[in-house]
């Protein structure tokens, strides 16, 4: 039986009732950013951690993969443990997490034990990533939710552009241990900034908790999911391999100057969302996923042309910076007061969703080469169009 639809959250901090909190959303952005960079790292790493451990590049890339993993484990089950608990405790024992895991992975004498650490850094970043839009919700005015939730998650795009590039070139200079002792040094920082600056924020009311199955099946909720995992899907297809993309094509740019593009339209992306999101969602998801599928299309079209790739990476990064903001906004106004319910089970398709870019981008590389995998882009992108547009009713309605 399909659960009727919940009230929206009422409660709010009579403080922040008709403004921005900009200063505390920025923090919660730096929080972002700290696990987006925690989970890229080793990308950028992988010659260095491959020497010191004594092991193969894609034996070191397991620490990604592992990460992954115990995002998909934790991400559920830590937010139905925690969803009554209140924000800033939980935001602060997030990031003290990762201080933890970050340090340990920086003095970890075997692969093993950094696997082994890396799982635990996975399963914080389950817990913070299901409860940040959620808290950046319930901090801001309603007519504010989506404003709100963009400016908590632009540390998503700085990572990839500006974190991760930085991270691999300190750990080129001294050493990847010190990559991940900066990034422990940092969290000491915004640990310290957000008990001083970010307002609390009660956890869902007892009376409307619903059990997990029952979030599910809220109008919308599924909808969204899927849009998630489609749509995911076909960005980290060429996202994981757009290294081997560029050798195959023959564009002669590298594949560092590429990201970098990539990551400040990115930016753009997650501006315009920012702006627009609170009064256009509908038009916006449609617009991206749309335009996911145009990027796909012109390097299909035009796969030697070096001009055409960077316009169709600008459109992509563009589109993808943001995917999250609307994403996240489209399953809070239908979870309503299950919003970190169901913003968990959104991390989990997206960590899924890299999973399955992976194994899915490998099979494509290694079989039909990478040329196969703007088609893959087009067709999955095609598809998350498809389902946003049908989704008029409650995952992305008109307004």
């Amino acid at each position: 039986m399909t659960a009727p639809a919940p009230e929206p959250a009422t409660y709010r901090q009579p403080e922040v009732e008709h403004r921005l909190p900009v200063l505390a959303l920025a923090l919660m952005a730096l929080s972002g950013f700290i696990i987006i960079v925690t989970e890229t790292l080793p990308a950028g790493l992988l010659p260095q951690l491959a020497e010191d451990f004594e092991v193969s590049d894609g034996t070191a890339g397991q620490l990604i993969t592992t990460y992954a993993l115990g995002t998909v484990v934790a991400a559920i089950p830590t937010i139905a443990m925690t969803r009554g608990a209140p924000r800033k405790p939980l935001l602060v024992v997030g990031m003290l997490g990762f201080l933890v895991s970050n340090t340990l992975t920086a003095l970890a004498p075997t692969l093993a034990l950094a696997l082994a650490v890396r799982f635990v850094a996975g399963a914080f970043s389950g817990l913070v990533w299901g409860m940040l839009a959620g808290y950046a919700r319930r901090v801001a005015a309603p007519e504010h939710a989506g404003r709100a939730v963009a400016i908590a998650m632009a540390g998503t795009p700085v990572a990839l552009s500006v974190g991760t590039p930085l991270g691999a070139w300190l750990g080129s200079a001294v050493g990847w241990r010190w990559s991940f002792a900066a990034v422990s040094a940092l969290t000491v920082v915004v640990v310290l900034l957000v008990l001083a600056h970010v307002p609390d924020a009660p956890g869902q009311r007892a009376g409307s908790r619903l059990p997990l199955g029952r979030v599910l099946v809220i109008p919308g909720v599924a909808v969204v999911l899927g849009v998630v995992f489609t749509w995911m899907l076909a960005h980290n297809l060429l996202y994981s391999y757009i290294a081997p993309y560029l050798e195959g094509a023959g564009v002669g740019l590298r594949p560092d100057l590429v990201l970098l593009v990539f990551g400040v339209s990115a930016l753009v992306g997650i501006g315009v969302t920012g702006s627009l999101v609170d009064r256009a969602l509908r038009g916006l998801a449609l617009a991206s996923t749309a335009t996911f599928v145009v990027a796909g299309a012109l390097l299909l079209a035009l796969p030697g042309s070096p001009l055409a790739t960077v316009v169709a990476v600008v459109l992509w990064g563009v589109a993808f910076g943001g995917s999250a903001t609307q994403l996240q906004t489209a399953v809070g106004d239908a979870a309503g007061e299950s919003v970190d319910v169901a913003n968990a089970m959104l991390t989990t398709a997206f960590n899924l969703a890299i999973f399955g870019g992976g194994a899915l981008g490998a099979l494509l590389v290694d079989g039909r080469g990478p040329a196969a995998l703007p088609v893959a882009m087009v067709g999955l992108s095609a598809v998350a169009l498809l389902v946003v547009a049908l989704g008029r009713t409650h995952a992305f309605p008109r307004r």
